[in-house]
């Protein structure tokens, strides 16, 4: 199921679960975790307004137990590194 978190630029970011739509096949829901850590998930958020989509790892309960402060500060960590990995 999509969260969406706006930032204070008005950009409405739309966070989903990767691999979200696979079932709930277990084998599916390992696809969803990052490698070697159990509790963490790969999250593809994507802006209103053309920006760039960003990949997090997040814990398994993201979606109810992350703020939407915290979130958001996990999207600013991801474009931040993108963009310094980009300039190098």
């Amino acid at each position: 199921m999509p969260r969406e978190v706006s930032d204070e630029e008005s950009i409405t970011w739309t966070c989903i679960q990767a691999f979200a739509g696979l079932g709930n096949d277990p084998e599916k829901m390992d696809a969803a975790r990052v490698d070697g850590m159990r509790d963490q998930v790969h999250v593809v958020c994507t802006p209103s307004g053309g920006a760039k989509s960003v990949r997090l790892e997040l814990p398994g309960e993201w979606e109810t137990n992350l703020s939407d402060e915290d979130l958001l500060q996990a999207i600013r960590s991801q474009l931040t590194e993108e963009t310094s990995a980009s300039q190098v």
